[in-house]
């Protein structure tokens, strides 16, 4: 298996000079040094590739033990594209893959590792509440129907760590081939499902503190969860 962290945006809306993976946290590391510290505990830290793009150097120096992959088109594409690059790389492996600005406790790697072992494709969620400005969710059959920010009546958030199989990754790297270039790796997904019929799980790990760090207000909530 690989894993995948997805790195390559400006993150503007953080407002940051640099990577918003970068972004330093009380607790004494950034985002990425946490997120690379609690995959470190579970998998092999040989097996992070990271998409970069906006000032991919400062990532590249302070992470020099990573492999990296480059998209150079970062400020006109999304996240569609970027994972579309990794999973390129990785045609016949399965791949672990969140995104840059995810804070979590590594304690929720031991809810998906059971799912990554049975190689079943799914998305992280958050059951226990539903922002309106979140990829939400619906289930059908017990599996994922619906996956966006637009979804009515979603029962949780995606928190953004996600898993594909190696028996599913050709017929969604297909899908994001078809997304438009500012579409999210969700598309990619939603397709997938629709046209392929893939069985995507929605893995429940409400009970371990996640979320995605993509204003002040955000950050200011992490600092509070993660002060170690």
């Amino acid at each position: 298996m690989k894993i995948v962290i997805l790195a390559a945006g400006i993150g503007s809306r953080l407002g940051n000079p640099f990577p918003k993976p970068l972004t330093p946290l009380k607790n004494g590391k950034c985002i990425m040094e946490m997120q690379v510290d609690n995959l470190d505990e579970t998998f092999n830290i040989d097996d992070i590739n990271v998409v970069v793009g906006f000032k991919k150097n400062l990532i590249m120096e302070r992470f020099p033990e990573l492999t990296y992959i480059y998209n150079p088109f970062f400020d006109q594409t999304n996240t569609s594209k970027s994972l579309l690059k990794a999973l390129r790389k990785n045609r016949d492996k399965s791949v672990l893959w969140l995104n840059g600005d995810v804070v979590f406790d590594a304690g929720l790697l031991s809810v998906l590792k059971p799912f990554i072992d049975k190689k079943e494709s799914f998305v992280a969620v958050n059951t226990s509440k539903v922002a309106e400005e979140e990829v939400k969710y619906t289930l059908q059959g017990g599996f994922i129907d619906q996956l966006s920010k637009t979804v009515k009546n979603g029962l949780g958030e995606a928190v953004g760590i996600n898993f594909i199989s190696s028996k599913d990754i050709k017929s969604f790297i297909h899908r994001l081939e078809e997304c438009d270039d500012n579409d999210y790796f969700e598309k990619g997904l939603e397709l997938a499902i629709k046209k392929d019929g893939l069985k995507i799980s929605a893995v429940d790990i409400s009970e371990y503190d996640c979320m995605e760090v993509d204003f002040k207000e955000d950050l200011e909530n992490a600092n509070n969860l993660f002060q170690k």
